[in-house]
């Protein structure tokens, strides 16, 4: 089978100090300035592809959309479709039509298993394309999907689960990481990553921006390897 060009995976995550996502309350924790989430929305007007986790999608309930309408206008310009394409990824299916996500923005594609599929075929009906991965979600096989569809450029905003399970596998080409100064220590907060087997060298570097109060950390972490030689 031809696998074509898989899609450069960009990770993009706001944190705390103490690395949580958010915190306890069910209210979501703004991490990130005003102009931070500006240059999130260019990151995403430059994607083909936006990807999040369904538990991401449940507690947040976002739209992902580019907010610029400058931005949506050069994507047009460019030949690009008004927004990207828009991915969830849900093992269990477990996701409601109702959600935001489904309701604003271009095209929309769920990834998810066997049983998945038998529950969000007909709930999805005329929402999103649903793509069945087998008996459970392999990262690989999703990516070389999008590598087939002409995704070139993916950009991956969470969850926890997302996020540990690209890098651990070794899928992410580039981690932005935007460190807010604030302190969650709630025990029940969702943090960036989980405990998985990470590969076992230090990522390399590229870049530190200052955004505000925001300290913006741009690493790479296949290409350490090759600056340690």
């Amino acid at each position: 089978m031809t696998h074509g060009v898989r899609p450069y995976v960009l990770l993009s995550v706001a944190v705390s100090v103490d690395g949580y996502i958010d915190d306890a309350s069910p209210h979501r924790l703004k991490l990130s300035n005003a102009a931070d989430f500006d240059r999130v929305d260019q990151v995403r007007a430059d994607s083909d592809a936006i990807l999040i986790g369904a538990e991401t999608l449940r507690r947040d309930n976002p739209r992902l959309l580019v907010n610029s309408a400058q931005r949506r206008a050069a994507r047009i310009a460019a030949g690009k479709p008004e927004y990207p394409l828009k991915i969830a990824v849900s093992a269990r299916g477990d996701l409601d039509p109702e959600l935001r996500f489904w309701h604003h923005g271009g095209g929309k594609l769920v990834y998810t298993t066997t049983a998945g599929a038998a529950k969000l075929g007909t709930r999805l009906a005329g929402l999103a394309e649903v793509v069945c991965l087998g008996a459970e979600i392999q990262l690989g096989a999703l990516l070389d999907d999008l590598g087939r569809r002409g995704i070139a450029r993916l950009m991956v905003e969470g969850g926890t689960r997302v996020h540990t399970e690209f890098l651990s596998r070794d899928l992410a080409d580039e981690l932005q990481m935007a460190v807010a100064p604030i302190v969650v220590g709630h025990a029940a907060a969702p943090r960036f990553l989980g405990p998985a087997a990470y590969p076992a060298r230090r990522m390399h570097l590229a870049d530190v921006t200052q955004i505000g109060d925001i300290a913006l950390l741009r690493y790479l972490p296949r290409e350490s390897d090759a600056h340690e030689r």
